[in-house]
């Protein structure tokens, strides 16, 4: 491939905090980072923000292929040959673009705002290779908006680890059969191993399945879950649509049948990670917190309950609030103590105060920023508000979960406060599809608000 044939990707800051090893996604095409987003890395590696491990992973892996390097062959572009998963095809370079001595008539912006000075950087890219595709990568809706209104070419988002195209491909964590499912299949083998039935099906009478997926029918008489599959046939445990809705965990009962499927999932011991999705009102942080109370305090399934979430601007310090670390989440783990209180109230055999249940289930709370560094043994992990991280920082919270540690990860894709993430880019999408085919995890999308008739309407009519 010629050299005029690929194409020159400059990167913002936000994307290497987004993803610290970006730069290495680009195939044979060149990567240019203006030393403006050095900079913004610089500030904020030693800063208080969660982002700042991304920044310094970030800075170490660029430095490994730059050390050696001299300042013309830096300006110039080192080979990404043999870096991360380029080793067994076309690489292109890595380039540092020093745009603190680039001319006043270069500059379209003459301000000297970061976001000004990059895109001042891919203009002047654009105008020096025009044999070339320039192209500006960020995650910054208004600052695409200004690239595209100074004459940018092409200005694009990163989406590498985007795994579907629209949010209406998202897995629900169920397939809804029409009619009557019984009347759908005809070659079934059925056997009990205790209490349970279990369904071998044909797969060519089934829709495409994936593990721990449900199976509901349009007639609401059959729910099932796939306990695996082969190149031919399928296991279905028959889960009984009247049991699964009478089933309840610390006084709390299904209102519907996604509600019915989440309970089962959250109360499976053999389900490490449980991710629930849907609307505001759906019953997400109410499920997770009842099933959590009923496997802690009555099963002693579990030593403790840790409960996290991420805070604004990208899980951004907590600051400097007077108190403990507890104290200092209150405010953002409110939507958690009024579950709690409800909760409280409503069990009628729960004897004592709010306190003395929270110390009987040894409930914490805890900040995202510090769950880093942890191992996290025999509790289970509540992370509510998960729409705002990025796929990384949600893997930085999964790696701390030791072993018989239950993760339970709720979010609301319609409310998303990052300046940087969409509901197709946000890590709780990439969970639930990266995470779709683990035989360890559970997603249920929630639908129907039950939190009042007041919330249903806002949430279907505003």
């Amino acid at each position: 491939m010629s050299k005029d044939a690929t194409k020159i990707y400059v990167l913002d800051t936000n994307i290497l905090l987004h993803e610290p090893l970006a730069f290495l996604s680009f195939q044979e095409h060149d990567v240019m980072i203006p030393m403006t987003v050095l900079e913004e890395l610089d500030h904020i590696k030693d800063s208080k923000k969660d982002v700042a491990r991304d920044a310094r992973v970030a800075i170490r892996a660029m430095e490994n292929i730059l050390a050696d390097a001299a300042p013309e062959q830096m300006t110039a572009g080192v080979s990404l040959a043999g870096q991360g998963s380029k080793e067994h095809g076309p690489t292109g370079h890595l380039s540092i673009y020093t745009d603190l001595l680039m001319e006043v008539n270069k500059q379209v912006f003459t301000s000297n705002e970061n976001d000004n000075r990059i895109i001042n950087v891919a203009l002047d890219m654009q105008t020096t290779h025009p044999q070339r595709e320039v192209i500006l990568v960020t995650k910054d809706i208004n600052m695409r908006l200004k690239a595209k209104g100074a004459g940018m070419k092409y200005v694009e988002d990163y989406r590498t680890d985007q795994l579907i195209d629209d949010i209406k491909y998202l897995s629900k964590g169920y397939i809804k059969v029409n009619g009557r499912f019984w009347d759908t299949v005809s070659d079934v083998e059925s056997h009990t191993e205790g209490r349970d039935t279990i369904h071998r099906i044909a797969l060519n009478q089934l829709p495409e399945l994936y593990i721990n997926a449900f199976i509901v029918d349009e007639a609401s008489e059959f729910c099932g879950v796939v306990e695996s599959f082969d190149d031919t046939h399928a296991e279905l445990l028959d889960l009984g649509v009247e049991r699964l809705m009478s089933r309840q965990a610390w006084g709390i009962q299904p209102k519907n049948m996604p509600q019915a499927m989440a309970l089962h999932a959250l109360l499976d011991p053999h389900i490490d990670l449980v991710i629930l999705t849907g609307p505001a009102g759906s019953g997400k942080t109410v499920l997770a917190l009842a099933a959590a109370l009923e496997m802690v305090v009555e099963k002693n399934m579990y030593d403790k309950i840790i409960v996290t979430r991420s805070t604004p601007e990208i899980a951004e310090s907590i600051g400097f609030l007077p108190g403990t670390e507890e104290e200092k989440m209150a405010p953002w783990l409110s939507a958690i103590t009024d579950s709690l209180e409800a909760l409280h109230h409503q069990d009628v055999n729960t004897s004592g105060s709010l306190s003395y249940i929270m110390e009987k289930a040894n409930i914490q709370f805890k900040s995202v920023n510090f769950m880093r560094g942890r191992s996290i043994q025999n509790a289970i992990v509540i992370l509510d508000e998960s729409q705002n991280l990025t796929a990384s920082q949600l893997k930085t919270i999964i790696t701390r979960c030791g072993e018989g540690t239950k993760l339970i990860v709720g979010g609301n894709l319609a409310q998303i406060d990052s300046n940087y993430l969409s509901a197709v880019t946000s890590g709780l999408t990439y969970l639930v599809e990266k995470f779709k085919h683990f035989s360890g995890s559970s997603t249920i999308m929630l639908d129907g608000v039950v939190r009042s008739r007041l919330a249903e309407f806002a949430e279907n009519s505003l």
